[in-house]
C-alpha cells in the first residue's frame, strides 16, 4: 500500500505563472526523495489558475519527510502557499 495525497491549488490572480514555476522546480527535487512513489502535477485546461497535485509515498512518514525537505520549506511553505487563494488536500492509501 501506498499512502496518497490529492492536492488542489488554486493561485491568487496574477500569481499563477509563478505556482507554475514551483511546481517545476518542486516536481524533479520531491521525485527523487527516498519514500516518494510518485509525484504528478496537473494544471486545469479550463481555469489556469488550478492546479492539481497527485503524490504517492511509501507511508506517511515519508510524506512527512518530504514536508520536512529544504526545498519544501523554500519553495512550498516560502514561495506557493501566500500566492495561492486556496490549498485542499485530501490522503488515500492505495488498495493493492
Amino acid at each position: 500500500m501506498a499512502y496518497v495525497v490529492a492536492a488542489t491549488w488554486r493561485a491568487k490572480e496574477g500569481e499563477e505563472d509563478r505556482i507554475n514555476e514551483v511546481i517545476e522546480i518542486m516536481a524533479p527535487l520531491s521525485r527523487t526523495e527516498p519514500a516518494c512513489l510518485f509525484y504528478q502535477a496537473h494544471r486545469s485546461l479550463d481555469d489556469p489558475r488550478l492546479f492539481f497535485l497527485y503524490e504517492q509515498y511509501a507511508d506517511e512518514a515519508g510524506y512527512e519527510a518530504h514536508m520536512a525537505t529544504p526545498h519544501f520549506e523554500k519553495y512550498v511553505r516560502g514561495d506557493a502557499i501566500p500566492r495561492l487563494e486556496s490549498r485542499e488536500r485530501a490522503f488515500y492509501l492505495t488498495l493493492d
